[in-house]
């Protein structure tokens, strides 16, 4: 999942990016509201992390103007600002959720989980595919009814895949799924992934359809 951070503050932005990261998100991260305006292109973040004292732009006018043009991209709003008062003017503004700093971020990771489950009109986290069975909220991953252990990108991929089943994904996209603009990304790597996740699956489970990119086979195992 690919996430937008607005953040000025350059050690909660630091930290947010790193711990968001760990926990396999994809992460990219702006410091000023005239940076966010020119990231918030449609389609490109499945969510925004949005501050709302931003030098350039005030937050509370960068999310009136996405909701002003249609985009429902969801908005979690990550502030000081904890007067009621405060909260109810973001809310009405467009946001989805509202979390005051300072923020745990077992919390806010949990917080961008459960938005994402209500977005995709999913009540349950655990996602069932076939012989695979995964855990957002644990990220715990199961074939079989056999715990397997996979890495942070193996699981931000496998989880790409999960989220649009029967869905072609071209490399690019699975790219973007699990890389930050500031990563470096090697020539191979979501090959690499992909043999890992093989591995430790099933052969089949992952198929390559040649010149257009990686789907999930259910049947397969």
């Amino acid at each position: 999942m690919r996430l937008l951070l607005v953040e000025d503050d350059a050690m909660i932005g630091a930290a947010a990016r790193d711990g968001l990261r760990e926990d396999g998100f994809a992460v990219d991260w702006v410091r000023d509201g005239r940076e966010a305006q020119a990231a918030l292109a449609p389609g490109v973040h499945e969510m925004v992390l949005l501050d709302l004292g931003l030098p350039g732009r005030d937050g509370l006018a960068i999310l009136r103007g996405l909701r002003a043009r249609g985009d429902a991209t969801p908005v979690i709003i990550l502030t000081a600002r904890d007067a009621v008062a405060d909260r109810v003017a973001g809310l009405d503004a467009g946001a989805d959720d509202y979390l005051v700093k300072p923020f745990d971020l077992d919390e806010l990771a949990a917080r961008i989980r459960a938005l994402r489950r209500r977005h995709a009109g999913r009540a349950r986290a655990a996602v069932r595919i076939g012989p695979l069975t995964m855990d957002p909220a644990t990220r715990e991953v199961a074939w079989h009814g056999r715990r397997v252990q996979l890495s942070g990108r193996e699981y931000a991929l496998l989880a790409a895949l999960a989220d649009r089943p029967g869905a072609i994904l071209s490399r690019a996209q699975l790219e973007e799924r699990i890389y930050g603009w500031d990563e470096e990304v090697g020539s191979n790597a979501v090959e690499v992934f992909v043999h890992g996740l093989r591995r430790k699956l099933d052969p089949g489970f992952i198929r390559n359809v040649r010149g257009l990119g990686y789907t999930l086979s259910p049947d397969a195992g």
